[in-house]
């Protein structure tokens, strides 16, 4: 279907279109350098940025990816981050992981929450008399 008549007669936007579901048709097909093939085009190659830009170009780095590409995937990435001027896409998250750079929340419910029930323990040891790690009570407090 990809390859029909009819998808000449499309515009860019929808010939782009095409080449991502057929791609992605091949990659789940296992077809990994049938789909980098695939995405391959005028489109890709071109410097212009337009609304499918960083769609094309990280799926053409995602198969890079999947095809144990890295560096040609890494760059890729680089290049989908410039044109996803709307955060359409994670490629910077991608561009990141590959670069070895590890985020954390800071905002973490989880990680609030622990720190909560640690306090929570430290003042109710403290209340009791215990101290420390081990949970002893201080000599100096037996009378």
């Amino acid at each position: 279907m990809a390859g029909a008549p009819e998808v000449h007669k499309l515009d860019k936007a929808g010939q782009v279109e095409m080449r991502l579901v057929a791609a992605g048709a091949r990659r789940d097909m296992g077809q990994l350098d049938a789909a980098i093939v695939t995405l391959q085009s005028p489109e890709l190659a071109s410097g212009s940025v337009q609304p499918w830009t960083a769609r094309l170009r990280y799926a053409y780095a995602d198969a890079l990816l999947a095809a144990g590409r890295d560096s040609e995937a890494r760059e890729w990435f680089a290049k989908a981050v410039e044109a996803d001027r709307d955060g359409s896409t994670d490629a910077s998250d991608r561009l990141a992981e590959l670069d070895g750079v590890e985020f954390t929340d800071a905002l973490d419910e989880t990680d609030a929450l622990d720190e909560t029930d640690e306090n929570a323990e430290t003042d109710e040891n403290a209340d009791n008399g215990v101290t420390g790690e081990s949970g002893n009570a201080d000599p100096a407090d037996k009378d």
